[in-house]
């Protein structure tokens, strides 16, 4: 199982509406408004990181709203 956080800019104001999106796409775990340089952080999980990609490429950069994302992969050392 591959989990990572996106971090998520948005448009001013979409926010929460984002978030809510976000939030119901499969293969997202939590997706929640925050302050600082970004505006939501979704943590996700897929099989393998061809699906992880495919999961932010294809279905959460599709959300109306979103200007940019940063995906951080979960790693244990």
């Amino acid at each position: 199982m591959v989990q990572a956080y996106i971090l998520i800019q948005t448009e001013v104001g979409k926010a929460a509406s984002v978030a809510e999106a976000i939030a119901g796409i499969a293969g997202v775990v939590l997706a929640e408004d925050v302050t600082g340089p970004y505006d939501v952080i979704a943590r996700v999980e897929a099989n393998t990181v061809d699906e992880l990609g495919k999961l932010v490429i294809a279905k959460i950069q599709d959300v109306s709203g979103i200007t940019r994302t940063l995906t951080c992969t979960v790693v244990h050392v």
